[in-house]
């Protein structure tokens, strides 16, 4: 049996749920290198899952060489090596080189994943001339001195999840940031660059070294700053729109083109600007409602293009989407919590996802990490949906004890 190969940090339910399921259906033996084991072994320790992988092995997946030291013990080369996680794209990329399998470039990789090396990058094809700058400490951000411009963004420069985000006003606001962030990480890298004003979208795009995909996009509602915490995203198929066929170029010439990627921008008066390039499935259980949405094996497609198959004709379908996150508003001890259930109701199918159950001890960390649960919903009806989705949404509650 081939076996897939993936590369894996904290247990997520992309892989668990999505991809480990899609590769065994395509008849793979998965094997998962991480270096959380324990927790993987855990989570897999469970019955009823909807799929198991064949082995767990521990592995420091930062670490190619230390990947491809543990590949070179097993009795077979692998059919594919794949992963899903935002910090472990370059390392999959490098090992799949060796092997010579289908992959990403693994530079451009990087280059998405530091995302000051992602402004360098359209800096220098002259796609974005967005003022930033990297600090590591309290006299790097005093050397930046009077060129940095207010408002401004400041996070981590290989951050995720919006995790220590946060618009800085003026520049007190601004050292009480990165103090804040150091005090816990000292010498971490944090980006602090030109804030871009203007309504959030994404771009969720397939590509197979050769073509290029544009399945469509969401349009993001955020929290008020100075955060930036994703509440709710509405899908916006690919149908002729100008900003996302101008996004779709950014991102050709800035080297995407293999596997799945999932950009960030903002739209403004000159036109769409790049936020972030994520070069891999969009995830926050958008990768499942997208599934549904466009009624096409998103998880099967992907692999597939990792095993070396041609991108296929998609018929997509026309379906509305929108997917709302419920967020901690205080810190404290979770004492009710909804349970998960799914509905169909007048053509449209709901579903809500429990993230935190009774019990849990809450922080607040103004960030996707707060979040408590989440319900999605798909049908052919945009204005119904909605209308399913504020009854349901009404219906929930939660009660934080401080």
């Amino acid at each position: 049996m081939k076996e897939l190969i993936i590369l894996a940090h904290v247990p997520t339910d992309s892989i668990n749920d999505g991809f480990i399921p899609a590769a065994q259906r395509l008849g793979l033996s998965v094997v998962l290198l991480t270096d959380h084991a324990e927790e993987h072994r855990q989570h897999f320790a469970k019955a009823g899952l909807a799929a198991y992988p064949n082995e767990i092995i521990p592995c420091d997946v930062f670490n190619p060489l230390a990947v491809m030291g543990a590949l070179t013990c097993r009795a077979q080369a692998p059919a594919a090596v794949f992963s899903n996680s935002d910090h472990l794209q370059t390392s999959a990329a490098i090992v799949a080189a060796y092997y010579g399998l289908p992959r990403k470039d693994w530079q451009v990789a990087y280059r998405a994943k530091n995302k000051a090396e992602m402004r360098n990058r359209l800096r220098a094809l002259e796609l974005e001339a967005l003022w930033h700058a990297v600090v590591c400490d309290p006299a790097g951000l005093a050397q930046v001195g009077e060129q940095l411009p207010f408002p401004c963004i400041v996070k981590p420069r290989e951050g995720v999840a919006s995790q220590q985000v946060a618009l800085s006003a003026d520049r007190a606001a601004l050292e009480a940031q990165c103090a804040a962030v150091w005090s816990e990480q000292p010498g971490l890298p944090l980006l602090l660059e030109e804030y871009i004003e203007g309504p959030l979208f994404t771009l969720e795009t397939l590509g197979d070294g050769k073509d290029l995909l544009v399945l469509g996009g969401f349009e993001v509602t955020l929290s008020a700053p100075p955060y930036f915490v994703e509440l709710e995203a509405q899908w916006k198929p690919a149908q002729g729109s100008a900003h996302q066929a101008a996004v779709a170029d950014m991102i050709r010439r800035f080297g995407v083109g293999f596997g799945a990627c999932h950009t960030e921008y903002v739209v403004t008066a000159n036109g769409p600007r790049l936020i972030e390039i994520n070069y891999r499935n969009i995830g926050d259980y958008r990768e499942f409602l997208l599934q549904e949405t466009l009624a096409i094996p998103l998880f099967e497609l992907v692999l597939r293009l990792y095993l070396g198959e041609p991108l296929p004709r998609l018929d997509l379908a026309a379906n509305a989407a929108l997917i709302r996150y419920f967020t901690a508003q205080s810190a404290g001890r979770l004492c009710e919590a909804p349970t998960a259930f799914v509905e169909r109701v007048h053509g449209m199918h709901l579903s809500y996802r429990q993230l935190r159950s009774a019990g849990d001890a809450i922080s607040m960390t103004h960030s996707n990490k707060d979040y408590l649960g989440v319900l999605r919903g798909s049908g052919p009806d945009a204005g119904l949906l909605r209308a399913e989705m504020e009854r349901v949404s009404a219906s929930l509650a939660w009660e934080i004890a401080q």
